[in-house]
């Protein structure tokens, strides 16, 4: 009998009863989600605004899943799930959209194009070094996969202290299909040579979870400190958190 073979059950089970691997998503899972990508919309904007000379700052948030008003990004949103690379096109295909021509849009693009400071900006949820070192005492392996680029990411890891807790990562531009499609978490499995069914993955969204279910993981845990509500998370969820920190005190 493995994992899925059964309902997961909070009050029976001990959550990581049975796993050997925590996969984790990045955003919103380990490090506080707006508190990065709210200034660097609201930055980009700006600087398109200012070479374009057309206000789009509407159409951007609207089409990207920004509310400038609450300062926080819309579940399920482009802004919340799409890698960096589609992004920048939907950001592009916005400029079009708010009557930009596409060469200038384009240009525009290319000229205001940044990625936010992977250290400056990054506020984690927990204390990381903590959990992943309690992860690390349990003899649980530690993964990121991430709709993120490498680059990024693995400096938002060493900044924060955790770069060597972590086994492996799988991200946006390493040539694997993005979630919500299993590809990340199967390819982090087989390079550590553990079974789907032993795996946990542990997320702030649909994708994140939907992810996890198709690759038949062993445990999906969904945790609120990202965009999405609970009722957005139980429909994927063998047990949806607070935030990380409760794997290891729950």
């Amino acid at each position: 009998m493995t994992t899925r073979d059964r309902a997961f059950d909070p009050a029976r089970d001990g959550l990581l009863d049975g796993i050997d691997l925590v996969i984790f998503d990045k955003d919103g899972t380990l490090i506080d989600f707006d508190a990065m990508w709210s200034p660097w919309i609201v930055e980009l904007t700006r600087r398109l605004e200012t070479l374009t000379g057309v206000a789009i700052a509407a159409r951007l948030y609207a089409e990207l899943g920004f509310d400038p008003v609450a300062g926080r990004t819309i579940a399920g949103a482009p802004l919340a799930v799409l890698p960096m690379a589609d992004l920048r096109r939907a950001t592009a295909h916005a400029l079009v959209r708010a009557g930009v021509g596409e060469r200038a849009a384009a240009e525009a693009v290319e000229g205001a194009w940044f990625v936010p400071d992977p250290v400056v900006s990054a506020l984690p949820i927990t204390h990381l070094p903590s959990l992943f070192g309690e992860l690390r005492r349990r003899m649980l392996r530690v993964a990121v996969a991430t709709s993120d680029d490498r680059r990024p990411t693995e400096l938002t890891m060493a900044g924060l202290g955790v770069d060597a807790l972590i086994d492996i990562y799988a991200c946006a531009d390493d040539g694997l299909a993005v979630k919500p499609a299993p590809d990340m978490v199967l390819d982090v499995c087989r390079r550590l040579a553990v079974e789907p069914t032993r795996a946990a993955v542990v997320g702030v969204s649909r994708a994140d979870l939907a992810m996890g279910r198709a690759a038949g993981a062993g445990r999906v845990v969904g945790v609120l400190s990202g965009v999405s509500a609970r009722a957005d998370l139980e429909p994927l969820a063998d047990v949806i958190l607070a935030t990380v920190a409760e794997l290891v005190t729950a």
